[in-house]
């Protein structure tokens, strides 16, 4: 095999091409170099140059060839390179669609020679007199080619570093980051595998003695992170594991003391209309995140979840006035009160907002299972909410919240409630935060409830019956070292 060779200490050397014509050329190169550095150590880059695409659609190439080593076999880089490509967008290898890269693991023969956009950087790059298998000088091919291929320049390198400087003002900064990341991922949910296009939120804490964070070095982690779950074979990536790996990668990128990770994506479950029994599927969201430390890592899981609520005050007195009005109409009390237990009064709803998010152990007892989280949220709620309703199933979800009305302050402790008896093997030092937001319908406010705390003190304040001076926020446990 030419193209490689091997140090005294077994280390291979590959030269590996690197194409791209579709959308940014130049930044789908430049991201595939920096998931290279992943698997391999990148020696050297050649200049780039554009070429015609053969027997590809789309627009011009830009190619380029890097030098690399790794301990790796010719088979274990080939994989390296298809699960990059597969990251990155490369469509199936059969396919003659524009791809925004393309990888390959050169070898000195006939189909190299084929494929003249090759040449020129794999001779910039190659000893001088490096011979092709016919006996040809590898660079007077390459001059050779026609159409020649045209040289384009490198983007400018900079060697400024302001954020390394000291701040006009010696102050820390708490968080400094980016949101709004947004990265298709495949998750493992409920044990199987989901697509989802996620939104991450990434930050660290600043020194005093550094002007700013390095910002491009968030989504440059956070690609990293998620080709490592690719270079494992996992395919779909674990919250629990992924979300505090990146932490500690952007910690480690901005010399931190501390980061922390969000991430949010929606994801569908299979429902059935409670009457008509028509299949659907209703959207969740899901919520999780991780902070990480010199000392530790630590990871929450949640999910936000839409319901409905019903007022219990409103139907109360509209309950109190329909006694009156039959008491005048001349039924007696025990009739009245028979007749307005029969049908539930009348009331005003809201479109509720549910969250519930649990504070992970190291070691979980059990999966948590999104399915279970979202009922513990639905259940919580005056009724659960359907995307499509026949009028069967619409008189049963509004009998069943107005039988069922509930304050925010009731959803939140429903969910606490509903959490310690899903969860009751779960440890003392997990720790619970549920919150509910109203949309108010005779208000122009929203109505808000929120609880927090460990199952310790849930638990301890349950038992007692009497209230604890103060329990734990969920960002105050995710920092306790």
């Amino acid at each position: 095999m030419w193209l490689m060779s091997y140090w005294p200490n077994i280390v291979a050397v590959y030269y590996i091409g690197l194409g791209s014509n579709l959308g940014d050329r130049h930044s789908n190169l430049v991201s595939a170099l920096q998931a290279l550095r992943r698997y391999v150590e990148v020696l050297a880059v050649s200049s780039l140059y554009e070429t015609e695409p053969q027997r590809v659609e789309g627009p011009p190439f830009l190619n380029a060839v890097a030098r690399v080593a790794t301990g790796g076999t010719p088979a274990q880089v080939a994989a390296d390179l298809a699960r990059i490509e597969a990251r990155l967008g490369r469509p199936e290898r059969r396919s003659a669609a524009a791809r925004p890269i393309d990888l390959d693991l050169l070898v000195l023969d006939q189909r190299l020679l084929e494929q003249p956009f090759y040449l020129a950087p794999v001779a910039e790059l190659c000893p001088q007199d490096a011979l092709t298998p016919g006996g040809q000088s590898l660079s007077e091919l390459a001059a050779a080619t026609r159409p020649a291929p045209l040289r384009r320049n490198r983007s400018f390198r900079f060697e400024a570093d302001r954020q390394s400087g000291m701040p006009e003002i010696a102050l820390s900064v708490d968080r400094v980051g980016v949101q709004r990341i947004k990265r298709r991922v495949q998750l493992l949910l409920d044990g199987r595998p989901a697509v989802l296009l996620a939104s991450f939120r990434l930050d660290a804490d600043l020194a005093h003695d550094r002007a700013g964070v390095h910002m491009s070095r968030f989504s440059e982690r956070l690609e990293g992170v998620m080709l490592e779950a690719f270079a494992r074979d996992l395919g779909s990536l674990d919250v629990a594991s992924f979300l505090p790996a990146l932490a500690r990668e952007v910690m480690s990128s901005q010399h931190a003391r501390s980061a922390s990770v969000e991430m949010e994506a929606f994801f569908p479950l299979e429902r059935w209309t409670p009457v008509s029994g028509r299949r659907g599927e209703e959207t969740y969201l899901l919520q999780a995140g991780a902070f990480a430390s010199a000392k530790r890592s630590r990871v929450w899981l949640g999910v936000e979840v839409e319901g409905m609520t019903a007022c219990p005050c409103a139907q109360m007195m509209m309950r109190e006035q329909g006694q009156r009005e039959l008491l005048e109409a001349g039924f007696s009390a025990d009739d009245a009160a028979r007749a307005l237990d029969a049908l539930p009064a009348a009331t005003h709803n809201q479109r509720g907002r549910g969250r519930f998010r649990i504070g992970l152990p190291r070691v979980l007892p059990a999966p948590i299972l999104m399915e279970d989280l979202v009922e513990i949220v639905e259940s919580s709620m005056s009724s659960e909410t359907y995307e499509l309703l026949k009028r069967p199933d619409e008189f049963f979800i509004v009998n069943k919240a107005h039988r069922n009305p509930r304050f925010v302050e009731d959803v939140v402790r429903g969910m606490i409630a509903r959490g310690l008896d899903v969860y009751r093997d779960f440890p003392d030092d997990v720790c619970f935060e549920a919150s509910q937001i109203n949309d108010e319908s005779i208000h122009k406010h929203d109505a808000i409830a929120s609880a927090y705390g460990t199952l310790a003190e849930f638990r301890q304040e349950i038992a007692s019956g009497t209230r604890l001076a103060g329990r734990t926020q969920l960002n105050a446990w995710l920092r306790k070292t």
